[in-house]
């Protein structure tokens, strides 16, 4: 009976759309070729396998809902069943502390990609491609500075780490055939004025050129930039000026983190202006509220604009998307499934956007024809092409992924101590 609801309803929405000029069967198709970088480290809470120790370096995570994962099996158990509730076929982002290290300590500037290999044949098993982080934060070396620290052994601790990091990426790229981009954000900074900045600035690019100096051909570099972080408010070495600068000159990936602007910045805008100058760009998708909170990512205007622009500007094979939000405050798989479908659904609607027409009245100054029809665009039957998209991939239609997840909490994660 829903199943043929649902018929009936895409019925109505491609008839709709196509009185528009939009093909809904290729929207979808579209959208099923898009696969979004989903983060480890939202399984539990960005804590990986190396230490229990605090998380430092100007990362939170605030909340302790019950059942987080505890391991890597859980970990990689939990991420499974997010990923069942979500249509189409994604990859997973790794952080450097996330590595398979056999229960010993492995300091960062030791790490290989042997610690990865458990992954990368889990990946394989399971359809998945893998991305990668190296991590900086957390660890008796960070303090407020790593790769822009005056300390020459500092810097070259965490030079080494992230350079390990790179051959690492470049071996995942290998054995997926397909390349592994390395995203490679620092918190360094300080909580309060300094009157050094271009000091810590030009060690930071020279550790980024010894970093980069070798090349590969399975893995690609992105760099992140960051307004501030937790302790750390009044001045960050890796701003986006310092990143779109460094990565112009040295044609890097640029990522853009949706919480690491201010709060009236357009990181949409900031799309258009980019791909004329980086070869391509990563997104890390999460929502601020009030400040870089790393709340669970909704169908919000930010999300949808973002997604909108990507379409616009015809670069969906030169964007990459990635999620980074972690919420310990809710149930984590539904934190991981929320978040997922809220960007797919921003996705669908740009791809529905009847885009020739609003060109087409752009292009002859017809203003108000333009304003008109993006009004009437926002009411059009998106979801009914939602439900159908999901339908087709055999997961959960509407509010029925809540049950699953509860189902999952009440068998497994509720009984984790």
């Amino acid at each position: 009976m829903k199943e043929q609801l649902i018929d009936n309803a895409y019925s109505i929405a491609r008839e709709r759309y196509a009185s528009i000029g939009v093909d809904t069967d290729k929207a979808m198709d579209i959208l099923q070729n898009i696969s979004l970088s989903m983060h480890c480290w939202q399984a539990d809470d960005v804590t990986g396998f190396e230490s229990a120790g605090a998380l430092t370096g100007g990362i939170q995570t605030t909340g302790n809902y019950p059942g987080k994962a505890r391991n890597m099996e859980e970990v990689r158990m939990d991420i499974l069943k997010a990923m069942s509730f979500i249509p189409g076929r994604h990859r997973l982002s790794l952080h450097e502390i996330y590595g398979d290290f056999g229960g010993r300590f492995v300091d960062r500037n030791e790490v290989e990609p042997s610690h990865f290999d458990s992954w990368m044949q889990w990946a394989a098993e399971n359809g998945i491609k893998l991305d990668f982080n190296s991590t900086s934060f957390s660890h008796p070396k960070s303090g407020n500075l790593t790769l822009a620290s005056p300390d020459k052994g500092i810097r070259d601790f965490w030079v080494e780490h992230t350079s390990r990091c790179r051959a690492i990426a470049e071996e995942m790229g290998r054995r997926q055939d397909d390349p592994c981009i390395m995203n490679l954000w620092i918190h360094d900074g300080s909580k309060d004025i300094t009157v050094n900045r271009m000091m810590y600035r030009e060690l930071l690019k020279d550790s980024l050129d010894r970093i980069f100096s070798k090349e590969y051909a399975n893995m690609k570099d992105s760099i992140e930039s960051k307004v501030f972080g937790i302790g750390l408010e009044s001045y960050t070495v890796g701003s986006n000026d310092f990143y779109i600068g460094y990565g112009v000159s040295r044609q890097k990936l640029v990522t853009l983190d949706t919480g690491h602007f201010h709060p009236t910045e357009s990181v949409a805008d900031k799309l258009s202006s980019l791909l004329l100058f980086v070869p391509e760009v990563l997104l890390h998708v999460s929502r601020p509220v009030r400040w870089d909170s790393d709340h669970v990512t909704i169908m919000n205007d930010e999300t949808l604009d973002l997604c909108k622009e990507i379409v616009r500007c015809g670069a969906l094979g030169r964007v990459h998307i990635g999620l980074d939000y972690f919420d310990a405050s809710i149930n984590r798989i539904g934190a991981y499934v929320i978040g997922s479908r809220a960007t797919q659904k921003c996705l669908l609607q740009a791809l529905l956007e009847p885009l020739p027409a609003l060109r087409r009245y752009e292009a002859e100054e017809k203003g108000f024809e333009r304003l008109a029809l993006l009004e009437e665009a926002k009411s059009m039957p998106w979801n009914a092409v939602w439900d159908m998209f999901c339908m087709r991939n055999g997961v959960p239609v509407g509010d029925e992924f809540i049950a699953g997840v509860e189902e999952y909490e009440a068998e497994v994660t509720s009984k984790r101590c």
